[in-house]
């Protein structure tokens, strides 16, 4: 028996992911579904499919290989540039990368090529958040370079927000790619397909309609998800926000002070712990430790419970102002963020449960 659940509610995913689609369909956008930060497990995946996607993208390669061996034969993006040293995997497994090194896109085009395929790439240009792209004076060469290669064909530009610098999506930011696009097209010749205009942060330029025309792809994940957008530290309206639920039983419940008592050092990982003085608290503990999940990204369902920390394999709580008295034994729920979803799906020591309506039938 796991004293650690994932509760997985695939009709919320399917849910959220048609709500998403059909709004980003409606101004002309195509929505990739990110499966990274559920480590693709496939019930999931699938889930995201039911709701309409119309690809799938992940940063790892082995996430892709793993989909692949199931039987996904969606297109598939990787979202992680590729290493020089695993070109020849990138093209057998995933459709379309992104890209911002001319040296790796010719050696895919040379693997493509052995292989008797055509590896799409998109380049990815930084428009300000200073994680990869290349610099925007440097399109016009490097999308010259691309059309003459080999096994590569160019599917568009795009660009990532938020995730190195914080830097929002903006209409002015994104309205780069799109003249950029347009300069491309005036200057070489060269059609653009797709211009990818970043995740579920630029979903705010879709839902007040301020997205530049020419953005034609999202690549949605958190969204999808949690219903969240944190680099915009908002709740996405119409979407379902509880479609992971994360359970853990009580091993120990006892009145104890809220300081520790004696001198104080570093604790197990070299942290000096702080306290506040409230006196004489009820304090559980659960069987949910830093070697199990994110510790930061789990808060409980019931607001009226306080983390206070947490070891290796223990979660300590103020159970003090709890809504229900607690017993040894009992399971308590909590809610996830995007980082504390991620530790939770790829730990082996959290069960996974999935709920639908079709399967309760």
């Amino acid at each position: 028996m796991n004293s650690i659940v994932l509760e997985v509610d695939l009709d919320k995913i399917r849910t959220n992911t048609a709500r998403i689609v059909e709004q980003c369909h409606a101004q002309g956008i195509a929505v990739l579904g990110v499966t990274k930060g559920f480590t693709a497990i496939h019930q999931i995946v699938g889930a995201m499919i039911e709701g309409g996607v119309d690809g799938l993208a992940d940063s790892r390669l082995e996430n892709i290989e793993e989909l692949r061996s199931r039987g996904f034969g969606q297109s598939i993006t990787l979202l992680r540039i590729p290493r020089l040293s695993n070109v020849k995997e990138v093209v057998r497994y995933a459709d379309v990368s992104v890209n911002s090194e001319i040296t790796v896109i010719e050696a895919l085009g040379q693997a493509a090529w052995q292989a008797g395929r055509v590896h799409q790439v998109i380049l990815m240009v930084d428009v300000g958040d200073l994680r990869e792209g290349v610099l925007q004076g440097d399109v016009l060469d490097s999308v010259e370079r691309i059309s003459k290669m080999k096994g590569i064909y160019l599917q568009g530009l795009g660009t990532n927000m938020g995730c190195f610098g914080g830097i929002l999506p903006e209409q002015e930011n994104l309205s780069v790619l799109v003249n950029l696009k347009n300069t491309v097209q005036d200057k070489l010749g060269i059609a653009i397909d797709v211009i990818s205009g970043g995740g579920t942060s630029s979903l705010l330029l879709v839902e007040s309609k301020k997205m530049p025309a020419g953005v034609n792809q999202l690549r949605i994940g958190e969204g999808i998800l949690l219903g969240t957008d944190t680099t915009n530290s908002r709740i996405i309206p119409g979407l379902c926000h509880d479609a992971f639920r994360l359970r853990a039983e009580v091993i120990e419940v006892k009145y104890k002070p809220s300081v520790p008592i004696g001198n104080v050092g570093r604790d197990a990982f070299g942290n000096i712990p702080h306290f506040v003085d409230k006196g004489i608290r009820n304090r559980a503990i659960l069987a949910l430790g830093k070697q199990d999940v994110n510790i930061d990204g789990v808060m409980p369902v019931d607001a009226n419970i306080e983390v206070m920390g947490a070891s290796s394999d223990h979660l300590i709580v103020d159970i003090t102002d709890s809504q229900r008295e607690i017993h040894v034994g009992d399971e308590m729920s909590f809610h996830l963020t995007y980082a504390g979803l991620l530790s939770a799906c790829d730990s082996k020591y959290v069960k996974k449960e999935y709920k639908e309506k079709k399967n309760n039938d």
